[in-house]
């Protein structure tokens, strides 16, 4: 039969992929891009293309595919017949004696440490496995039992009927398929009836086992795999001269270093932040601080109101945008709302929000000092950006007016007063519709700032960037301007004091501690209509609120928090994008709120 994988450079598809092959199966699959892991697949006599096409998949009698793939991907579209992977995987564990481990926490390892075990003791097993260990990668052949770890994540657990099922825990996850906490146990306790034994890891006594780890957890992992080995007929001497070698490493992204001084772990629920946490903490002398990364909108906002305690012990703590995978955001589950959770929560750290990961590890290597420990935390992307130099230094322009956002993140970007005419307050200009917005007059023409009906661009004839005359082009609140405007030319304007005054008593006045107004106005309407009837004047972030004169204004608090600000930010975009499905673009300079 023919086989083919979509996506299968991923960790569970590609173990798949091998395992169907040695069944006696022609396997090809895709990924969108080369990698280490799809050098081992053809390294193995498994055809592997580059990008998708309808193409791959016209000849082959199955495709397999995990739920993150899109549904309307075209080899999808064009399949025969598709099953996804746990499907899949689950017809093999039935087809030949097999040892499964699932559960919430540390099926991982303890399936990794089960499948090295009964190598070193001769069973000769097969495994598939969402992980590596160092040289021993995600999948092996065998002709012994076949090791798999059982993910339960899409329901497909319950198909499993493997001779021996380990349960690791039981603890609510995946919201995005189990819709309630007995939803999810209800999967487990399938998986068991279909089980020929069970094997309770949490059972399982400890006194009298010399497991050589340290962490209690992994002492469970490891008891757990020697209570498979002897189930399978080793005697006790057997399995405890075998256990040191077959434990002697976790698998990846397990409290791994990652550098000097940095540690990344797989972690991204609540309970698994905690032990990562507190292991971290052990090993800190100086300050320890966390870098998370959420896993899908669906967790977040499921268990929202455990993550506080997951970072107990910690000193700071820095939160990026969450890792998506294919969801959409919900109410209450984006990384604005585990910051606000976190805020009120008033943990002992210091608390800050990243515009992205990248941003986030560079503040951690530009603030590291001898003894701090950074922690990397999340089942998503973040783990790209570990031992990739720091940004580089950016030098930003800063004008006199209240546009500019500045986080306070040690970021590498330094600000700089204007020099020359543009660095001018544009007040001086006194041009009677531009009367009282705050701000330099190169901001205001980079911005294209206005009022009243009418904008700066108007009026400008050419402006001097970088020692070059150049005529700009301008849109709404924008420009094609790049670069430091020294210089300017405005066209012949009529400066009337009468005029001035009439429009400024027009304006309405801001507060102190504003930044001016926060999003641009959409196409055909207005932003602040758009947040006032979305509810946004309700929303407060720690220090910083929205005012109650105007939805599109945000008053930041007088500790001067960034993290407020642009955690409150990304609240009113979202408030507005969930009732309008209007995704509005911000006009404060500095604020990236679309990751």
């Amino acid at each position: 039969m023919k086989v083919h994988f979509l996506g299968i450079g991923g960790v569970g598809m590609a173990g798949l992929a091998l395992l169907m092959k040695d069944a006696g199966h022609e396997v090809s699959g895709c990924d969108v891009a080369p990698s280490a892991r799809l050098k081992w697949l053809e390294a193995n006599e498994i055809k592997v293309f580059i990008g998708h096409s309808a193409g791959h998949a016209e000849d082959a009698d199955e495709l397999v595919y995990t739920p993150v793939i899109d549904s309307a991907n075209a080899e999808l579209a064009a399949a025969r017949h598709r099953s996804t992977r746990g499907e899949v995987l689950a017809s093999l564990v039935r087809a030949r004696p097999s040892i499964a481990v699932c559960g919430s926490h540390g099926k991982t390892t303890t399936a990794t440490f089960t499948a090295k075990l009964l190598k070193a003791l001769g069973d000769d097993p097969a495994w598939a496995i969402g992980g590596e260990t160092g040289e021993f990668p995600v999948a092996g052949t065998g002709k012994g039992p076949l090791v798999v770890e059982a993910d339960e994540s899409d329901g497909t657990l319950a198909l499993y009927r493997p001779k021996i099922l380990v349960v690791t825990n039981c603890e609510y996850d995946h919201p995005d398929h189990f819709k309630t906490p007995d939803e999810y146990v209800a999967c487990f306790d399938t998986a068991r009836r279909n089980a020929g034994e069970v094997i309770e890891s949490e059972e399982l006594e400890l006194d009298g086992w010399e497991i050589p780890l340290a962490e209690l957890h992994n002492r469970r992992n490891a008891r757990a795999a020697i209570e498979v080995a002897l189930r399978l007929g080793h005697s006790k001497a057997e399995v405890m001269a075998a256990l040191p070698g077959a434990v002697a490493q976790l698998p990846d992204r397990r409290f791994q270093p990652a550098g000097e001084g940095v540690y990344t772990d797989y972690a991204h629920h609540p309970t698994e932040m905690r032990i990562a946490v507190g292991m971290a903490r052990a090993r800190c002398r100086g300050t320890l601080r966390v870098l998370f990364q959420p896993h899908r909108y669906s967790r977040t906002r499921a268990l929202l109101h455990d993550f506080p305690a997951a970072f107990a012990g910690a000193d700071e703590v820095v939160l990026c945008p969450t890792y998506a995978a294919f969801e959409q955001p919900v109410p209450g589950g984006d990384i604005a709302d585990l910051y606000r959770e976190l805020r009120e929560h008033g943990g002992a750290w210091r608390l800050y929000l990243a515009r992205s990961c990248r941003e986030a590890w560079t503040h951690a290597c530009l603030d590291w000092r001898p003894g701090d420990l950074t922690l990397v935390l999340g089942a998503g992307d973040i783990v790209k950006v570990l031992g990739t130099p720091p940004d580089p230094e950016v030098r930003i322009p800063l004008g006199m007016g209240s546009n500019t956002w500045r986080s306070d993140l040690n970021t590498n970007e330094k600000y700089f007063a204007v020099p020359g005419p543009a660095g001018m307050p544009g007040v001086k200009l006194h041009i009677p519709w531009m009367a009282g917005i705050p701000g330099t007059v190169g901001g205001w023409i980079k911005m294209n700032a206005g009022a009243h009906g009418h904008a700066i661009g108007e009026l400008v004839e050419e402006v001097k960037v970088d020692g070059k005359w150049v005529k700009p082009v301008f849109g709404y609140r924008t420009s094609d301007i790049e670069g430091v405007i020294e210089d300017f030319r405005l066209k012949p304007f009529a400066a009337d004091p009468a005029a001035e005054q009439a429009f400024l008593a027009k304006r309405r006045r801001f507060p102190a501690r504003t930044k001016g107004s926060v999003f641009k106005n959409p196409p055909g309407d207005f932003a602040g209509r758009l947040l006032e009837a979305a509810g946004a004047k309700a929303l407060k972030v720690g220090s910083a609120s929205v005012w109650q004169e105007h939805a599109n204004v945000i008053i930041a608090g007088e500790d001067g928090n960034q993290s407020d600000f642009l955690a409150l930010g990304r609240l009113m975009q979202l408030a507005v994008w969930y009732r309008f499905g209007i995704r509005l673009e911000a006009e404060v300079k500095g604020i990236s709120l679309d990751k």
